[in-house]
């Protein structure tokens, strides 16, 4: 299981790579390998508003339909809208290529709330 030890995670499986005040998120590995083949990512749009620990979007796969939910609160700056084309990205490169937001953090203090790699891993069974 890759857990790359510079990204920040929640106990939803969702991760967060903090660039200054823009925090790019996606999903995990681990929540990409349950889901399966994803066959449609649901996505805010640019300059919506969204908040800690509350859903952003969906995920639908194969085996299942997800909700994404927001590591921080921020207004949404860019979202990858090469995955409205071929959304198995998340399934192949879910740390790179795979991510589903950025946004622009309104308060970055809520990332000393999220879990770091080791404590995820332990989370996960990893």
């Amino acid at each position: 299981m890759n857990i790359p030890s510079d990204l920040r995670y929640t106990e939803e499986h969702e991760w967060v790579k903090i660039e200054g005040q823009v925090a790019r998120i996606g999903i995990t590995d681990y929540a990409q390998g349950e889901l399966g083949d994803i066959v449609f990512v649901e996505l805010p749009s640019a300059g919506d508003t969204v908040e800690k620990m509350k859903e952003f979007g969906t995920i639908e796969a194969v085996k299942a339909v997800s909700e994404i939910y927001s590591p921080l609160s921020g207004k949404v700056v860019e979202i990858n809208a090469a995955l409205e084309d071929d959304p198995m990205i998340v399934n192949r490169d879910p740390y790179g290529e795979g991510w589903i937001i950025k946004i622009e953090m309104s308060d970055p203090s809520e990332v000393n709330q999220l879990l770091n790699a080791a404590d995820y891993g332990d989370l996960i069974g990893s």
